[in-house]
């Protein structure tokens, strides 16, 4: 097992990077149902708007003020906040670091299977399944 302590500075190797912003992450302990990790966006960096049709998500910002889009616009995130994502459109979510310093969060989520994702604006769909 890696290490799961949300402050440290080991991060997961390699690994395909979904984010679309080239952030870095570490999983932290898992069940078939439900999971989350440890993300840190550097400064410029940002995750590609997008939903889930079968993962809600839960957002706890650590470090840092990352700014958020949802369908009802973009608004800077305090640390300690904590936001959730919906299944569906109504659940799309964009996350960006418009500051100078690193901003650290978990993302905590269901994990059904399989799973769909939207990239709206990019009009790509992924589909993944643990079989």
């Amino acid at each position: 097992m890696g290490d799961d302590n949300i402050w440290s500075d080991a991060w997961d190797e390699g690994g395909e990077d979904w984010s679309g912003g080239g952030g870095r992450e570490k999983r932290l302990p898992n069940s078939e149902r439900l999971g989350a990790t440890v993300y840190e966006l550097g400064p410029g960096n940002f995750v590609v708007y997008h939903f889930h049709h079968a993962w809600e998500e839960l957002l706890i910002v650590l470090r840092g003020r990352p700014t958020l889009r949802t369908g009802e616009g973009e608004r800077q995130l305090k640390e300690g906040e904590v936001v959730f994502f919906h299944v569906g459109p109504d659940g799309a979510h964009g996350l960006r670091n418009d500051t100078e310093s690193p901003v650290r969060y978990v993302m905590a989520s269901t994990r059904g299977s399989p799973e769909v994702v939207e990239y709206p604006e990019l009009k790509q769909i992924t589909a993944q399944a643990r079989t």
